[in-house]
């Protein structure tokens, strides 16, 4: 096991080592398509080249005209197989963060939930990977009060760091007749203004820790952006005066997620892994805080 681990990790590397090369021959027949098609004379430091790379542009198709990412493996069996999760705390976790990850196993789908005790998180990594876990889960706390949320894609990555706020679990709500019935089916997913390239990436990240729901399935979970910050809803709906009439009531946990430090090309132990995303001081001002 622990060899074809190794084997498979080599095999990643060396396909995110052949990407910069891709992308520049991808850049290189970009240029020519485009002098071709407004009539413009072959850039000069193309022209030595120009015989080869039409000939290769002529038998390209639309599946191989843009070069894939390792990025695209990733996720390549997430509609074959249904998500494993494992949600896991820090150490010596507070009764409201126990609660918090019960109440989180009951929201992901076909998640399980591990008592930490004293696993490092490689450890951990390891242990789910020989199990054919998909995702990782690590909640942390300060003082009390749940603050961040780790996701770790298996078996190689991505990972995403998330703080959390605002959080209100179904325990903390004292009017129990005002919350829905807690739903097991698989529930349909709303994303709302996730439009740039990093916003993207984050809601592929959330969107691949749920399997695909039935046609029929009346629960919902949202994930809202305003201004980078991640509204989590969840929802069950019930056409109780006929179809034209619907119903909804909130199901909880409620809370906000901010993608507060990177998102990094690696599982959660692996300090080497490339950085894909980091927030910087500076993108706290101005236009530039809005990444999503």
């Amino acid at each position: 096991m622990l060899r074809r681990n190794i084997r498979q990790r080599r095999e990643y590397l060396y396909r995110k080592n052949l990407e910069g090369k891709e992308r520049m021959l991808y850049e290189k027949k970009r240029k020519i398509k485009e002098a071709l098609e407004e009539g413009k004379p072959i850039p000069t430091e193309l022209r030595n080249e120009e015989a080869a790379l039409r000939q290769e542009i002529d038998l390209e198709d639309e599946q191989t005209t843009v070069p894939r990412s390792h990025i695209d493996d990733e996720y390549a069996n997430a509609s074959l197989v249904d998500p494993k999760i494992l949600i896991t705390t820090s150490r010596n976790p507070s009764a409201p963060l126990a609660q918090f990850a019960k109440e989180l196993k009951i929201v992901f789908p076909n998640a399980q939930r591990m008592n930490r005790g004293g696993q490092v998180e490689a450890e951990i990594i390891e242990t789910c990977r020989s199990h054919d876990f998909t995702d990782v889960i690590f909640v942390h706390e300060t003082r009390g009060r749940p603050d961040a949320l780790i996701i770790s894609h298996l078996p190689f990555g991505p990972t995403a760091h998330f703080s959390l706020t605002n959080v209100v679990t179904r325990h903390d709500i004292k009017d129990k007749k005002s919350i829905g019935k807690m739903s097991e089916a698989y529930p349909h997913l709303l994303f709302d203004k996730f439009t740039t390239k990093v916003g993207e990436r984050t809601a592929n990240i959330l969107k691949y820790l749920f399997p695909v729901p039935k046609e029929d399935s009346k629960r919902i979970i949202t994930f809202a952006n305003q201004s980078d910050y991640i509204s989590f809803r969840h929802h069950v709906y019930e056409k109780r005066g006929g179809p034209t009439s619907l119903e909804l009531k909130e199901v909880g946990p409620r809370f906000e997620l901010t993608l507060y430090k990177q998102i990094t090309l690696g599982t959660v132990d692996q300090s080497e892994a490339q950085i894909e995303y980091v927030r910087h001081s500076f993108t706290n001002t101005a236009k530039k805080h809005k990444v999503l």
